[in-house]
């Protein structure tokens, strides 16, 4: 089964300027991505989609291939990531190279394990039922959503319905958030159900600290973790 690795890097970052070439321990952002395509040894190609001629150099450096500049409309602040990745599929598949499945690599995580990215994709490859798969990480108790609370008219009330019966943090089922390490689909579950999750999403739970790249305290905190993250191994 052909493995196409998407990494998209937008230029125009504002909660951290240039966010996806700048150099995380001494290697910029969306290089680490790309390397993690690279040197996970199930992905056939690694396509860098960008908006940026510089990006692109980064990208081509790293060992991504970067056959075009993503269009102007694809690239603003509010487009949404499935319109980005269908493009990217459509044009190798143009030229005649059609994946079966796609793996996302956003630079804004780079604290992905090789070993979690080539179990996603050995189980999307032996489940055929399966049109997903994402990386998730557990949501500390205290943070669950039946201990969540919303301010309504100024008052304040649980966020769900169902957060007025629990009232004991081990009463709470757990729960999980995307973190964004990776997403696995089948060209199927993106073409045909016009999905990045399809019907049937299978999670890969990671345990080990990581930081989504949003502010420049996630920043501040990454270049910290990347110390050991990084180096350690």
């Amino acid at each position: 089964m052909r493995v196409l690795g998407i990494v998209p890097a937008r230029s125009g970052s504002k909660g951290i300027p240039n966010k996806n070439v700048r150099l995380l321990a001494g290697i910029p952002l969306l290089a680490r991505a790309v390397r993690a395509g690279v040197e996970a040894g199930i992905v056939d190609r690694v396509l860098l989609t960008t908006d940026s001629e510089e990006m692109a150099a980064v990208g081509r450096a790293a060992g991504a291939e970067t056959p075009f500049i993503r269009p102007p409309d694809l690239a603003q602040d509010n487009t949404p990531m499935l319109p980005v990745i269908q493009h990217a599929l459509r044009f190798v598949m143009d030229e005649g190279w059609t994946p079966d499945i796609v793996v996302l690599l956003q630079p804004t995580a780079p604290f992905r394990r090789k070993g979690d990215l080539v179990k996603a994709v050995e189980l999307i490859r032996s489940s055929p039922e399966t049109d997903s798969v994402v990386s998730v990480e557990a949501i500390p108790d205290h943070y669950a959503p039946h201990f969540a609370m919303k301010i309504e008219g100024g008052r304040l009330l649980p966020f769900l319905p169902e957060g007025l019966r629990v009232t004991r943090r081990q009463d709470a089922p757990q729960s999980y958030t995307r973190n964004g390490q990776f997403y696995v689909m089948r060209r199927t579950t993106l073409l045909e159900k016009d999905s990045i999750y399809g019907q049937i999403c299978v999670p890969i739970v990671t345990t080990h600290k990581a930081v989504n790249l949003d502010t420049m305290e996630d920043w501040v905190e990454a270049e910290q973790l990347a110390q050991t993250f990084f180096f350690s191994r």
